[in-house]
């Protein structure tokens, strides 16, 4: 396969991280680089060494004609307007998570997309483990039978002052979306979405938010708005339930359960590469013998997922002429669903997805 030459747009932590992946890919060739920051602009010269460097990342779309595709790595609320200047020089796209704003800029994109460019979006990055696809295999091969719950509940505790400097994106309704929601649950309905083979439809959304807790606020910006914590329930199509909890910075030891639940059995999950680890499934299907716990798989996960997994999953795409795994269309349930527990911790009320 000829590499995909690859211009990265965003030099910042997670961009630099996303470059070296891209560098390190035998399915990409990074041939220009753009930071409005003189630091990191140098930093992609000298240390990383990318041919061409630019200051404004609309210059590496216009003017450089040997990059194919673009990852663009900075916070969501310029994102998208340069992913649709992108689309329009005919240039694949990979996008840092969240996708977007909200689901309205997913569907412009959508319309910009076209049949022949491919767009995907780095909230796929635990998807990539060997568990989750034996999970995606089991569950949409009919595994659990009917599903009917897709769970998860996932609390960080808060830690001591550490005098670091707090980013001003991280929970930010103007620089990022949102909060936690946004920023970290980007990936948890990613993940629980995609190995349920993305079945789960929303209609109803009825949530709450919290903002970082007034002892903890040394762990956030001071001008942070947004959500460290919230909780929602969304039902769906046929009955199916999507039941979903996170916080950070939160007043509570660390815990994380994720579950699909079906008529005729219940998977135990993870989601975070932590070495050696099992899927345990709760067999209901046989009734002479009751609900028996038996082992799905186990194994050690820290050799997939990650960032270079989605790049190089986002490489095959462009060459085979298909969508990354997760597309537009999938990132769009994920704004729909985001969106609408904003607009129901908001207003108190739930909230219906059209």
């Amino acid at each position: 396969m000829e590499p995909v030459k690859i211009g990265a747009i965003g030099c910042g932590v997670v961009g630099s991280r996303n470059l070296e992946a891209a560098q390190s890919s035998e399915l990409c060739e990074v041939v220009a680089a753009a930071d409005l920051r003189i630091e990191r602009r140098q930093w992609a010269a000298k240390t990383a060494q990318v041919p061409r460097v630019y200051e404004d990342g609309r210059d590496l779309i216009d003017e450089d004609e040997e990059v194919e595709a673009v990852i663009i790595a900075f916070p969501a609320a310029a994102r998208t307007a340069m992913a649709m200047r992108a689309l329009a020089r005919d240039k694949h796209v990979l996008l840092e998570k969240p996708v977007a704003m909200n689901a309205r800029e997913v569907e412009t994109m959508i319309e910009w997309r076209g049949d022949d460019l491919a767009v995907g979006c780095f909230s796929a990055r635990y998807r990539g483990f060997e568990s989750a696809q034996v999970v995606t295999d089991f569950v949409t091969g009919g595994g659990l039978g009917q599903v009917r719950e897709l769970f998860f509940r996932c609390f960080r505790p808060a830690g001591p002052p550490t005098g670091n400097v707090p980013p001003p994106w991280r929970e930010s309704f103007s620089m990022n979306a949102g909060g936690i929601l946004t920023n970290w649950s980007c990936y948890d309905l990613d993940f629980i979405l995609g190995v349920s083979g993305w079945c789960f439809r929303p209609r109803t959304v009825l949530a709450g938010t919290w903002r970082c807790a007034d002892q903890f606020r040394y762990a956030v910006a001071p001008e942070s708005d947004a959500d460290a914590h919230f909780s929602a329930l969304v039902t769906g199509d046929d009955g199916m339930v999507l039941s979903i909890e996170r916080a950070e910075f939160a007043a509570a030891q660390q815990n994380e359960v994720w579950q699909i639940v079906g008529s005729e059995g219940t998977l135990h999950l993870q989601m975070l590469a932590t070495g050696e680890r099992q899927i345990i499934h709760d067999d209901g299907s046989n009734p002479e013998e009751g609900v028996v716990t038996r082992t799905l798989w186990e194994g050690d996960d820290r050799a997939g997922g990650s960032s270079a997994w989605v790049i190089d999953d986002f490489a095959r795409a462009i060459r085979e002429g298909r969508q990354p795994m997760t597309t537009l269309e999938n990132s769009l349930v994920i704004a729909q669903i985001t969106d609408a527990v904003y607009e129901s911790a908001r207003t108190g009320e739930a909230v219906s997805i059209s």
